[in-house]
């Protein structure tokens, strides 16, 4: 079980410790055995100023669904960023801080009617919608509400494709759809689209705001005064990535399809803001070692399969779920080590349970821990406790310049950060085995003889280092 009244505020750096360096106390803390997260909220607040930069007139919406950490949330509720929420629990987790419900957008095609219900009664009143049966219910449920139309726009090279399932047809549906609308009542203020999630084709930007252009000029003959572009999302967060193309394909496609700045411009980012702000380690609990045939000659290799604390049922859904590619990273290598073809397995009894399948790795031991970077996105949302095995805990980390830029800023305060001896602090929580509770030491243990004390034992508690 774990230490109770754990301390989950942001512990600041001094100037001679890293995210990496702490990643590294704890594990030699001698006590952690189960997989962790670093969280560097400096990495986010970078990534604000990134994004900014580089699309000045694009108002950030951050995708909740992506990493729904309360400290994720805080952090770009205090930089200023709106927030793309799919379902009223992600609607109250935003609410809770004290966001002005203004800056959310509901952006869920296909609502349940309690979320709808639940989103006129918090005053959430930008919302999405593909389809005539959402109309109807608006019209029914919320007929004040603010809709935006969300056209499909495929990227060819994606991640995750999401045309499938969300986005009308922008020349066939979209005008019979406003129609729809107008007759209903119901104010329509804009169009959406999402182009793929990770997207790797810039290019698309530029289609899907061309064809909003269109719906914009259609809408403008119904009637309607449309005022808000939604970009979507689609962009690249993981460490060397960069969204240079990508802004520059939609800061020109802006300038020519919608140079009046009475428009409002937004996009919905998740993965750019969180995927490389956290790393996970996990322990290797258990080796075996297997004879396979080589591809070419046929004869027989060395092959090490590495069973470690985390898997595709936790942290690594994203395999599954987000089409991730992960590449595991030693600790440490032992001098001398030879590398061999190996594979990494999580915890369960699932054989499908798979991290890496092919990867040369130096020959390690029991004990050793792999590292995996930019696993902040679409991972702890989705990550169950499958055959008991626990959910990693995050440890959230922040530089002084961080702490002095964030911690007066609502909903941020100073309580919300720990300052001073960071290492020590980062200890509490740290995990211990099942089944065990921590007395209060020192305690007197006596070893008796017929029924006499003839031995006693004080056991108490001794800081020792690294135990490999």
């Amino acid at each position: 079980m774990k230490i109770t009244k754990l301390d989950e505020r942001v512990h600041v750096l001094d100037s001679n410790t890293d995210a990496l360096s702490i990643l590294q106390d704890i594990v030699e803390s001698g006590v952690q055995e189960e997989a962790f997260y670093i969280c560097d909220v400096g990495d986010i607040v970078r990534k604000h100023k990134i994004f900014k930069a580089a699309m000045p007139r694009v108002e950030p919406h951050y995708a909740v669904k992506c990493n729904d950490s309360h400290t994720v949330l805080e952090t770009l509720a205090a930089l200023g960023t709106g927030f793309d929420c799919a379902s009223k629990t992600e609607i109250n987790k935003v609410l809770t801080l004290g966001v002005n419900p203004s800056r959310i957008i509901f952006a869920n095609p296909a609502k349940p009617m309690s979320h709808i219900r639940h989103a006129a009664a918090t005053g959430v009143r930008l919302m999405t919608f593909d389809n005539e049966s959402e109309l109807f219910k608006i019209k029914d449920i919320f007929p004040d509400a603010k809709m935006v139309i969300r056209i499909r726009c495929d990227a060819t090279i994606a991640q995750c494709q999401l045309g499938m399932k969300f986005g009308c047809d922008p020349v066939s549906e979209a005008p019979q759809l406003l129609d729809l609308a107008r007759s209903l009542g119901i104010d329509v203020v804009g169009v959406s689209f999402h182009v793929g999630s990770g997207c790797g084709e810039p290019a698309v930007f530029r289609r899907a705001i061309a064809a909003s252009r269109d719906i914009f000029d259609y809408a403008e003959t119904l009637g309607f005064n449309f005022n808000l572009l939604d970009l979507g999302g689609g962009y690249p967060g993981g460490t060397g990535s960069s969204i240079d193309k990508i802004a520059d394909i939609i800061n020109r496609a802006l300038e020519d399809y919608f140079p009046d700045p009475a428009v409002n411009v937004i996009a919905e980012p998740g993965r750019f803001y969180v995927a490389s702000a956290y790393t996970l380690a996990c322990n290797i609990h258990s080796i075996r070692t297997v004879n396979v045939s080589d591809p070419v000659t046929g004869n027989p290799n060395k092959h090490i399969m590495y069973y470690i604390n985390d898997g595709v049922y936790g942290s690594f859904n994203c395999l599954l779920y987000d089409h991730q590619h992960v590449v595991p990273i030693p600790l440490k290598i032992n001098a001398g080590a030879k590398y061999y073809r190996s594979s990494v397995w999580g915890p369960t009894c699932d054989g499908l349970d798979q991290v890496v399948e092919n990867h040369m790795l130096p020959e390690m031991k029991i004990g050793d821990w792999l590292i995996f970077e930019d696993m902040g996105a679409y991972t702890l949302p989705v990550a169950s406790p499958f055959n008991g095995f626990p959910i990693p805990k995050v440890h959230v980390v922040a530089d002084q310049n961080i702490w002095m830029l964030l911690k007066d800023m609502f909903p941020l305060s100073e309580n919300h950060f720990v300052i001073g001896n960071t290492k020590a602090n980062l200890r509490v929580g740290l995990d211990t085995p099942d089944g065990w509770t921590m007395p209060s030491l020192p305690i007197t243990i006596p070893i008796c003889n017929g029924g006499k004390i003839i031995e006693e034992h004080i056991l108490d508690y001794v800081q020792i280092g690294s135990l490999n």
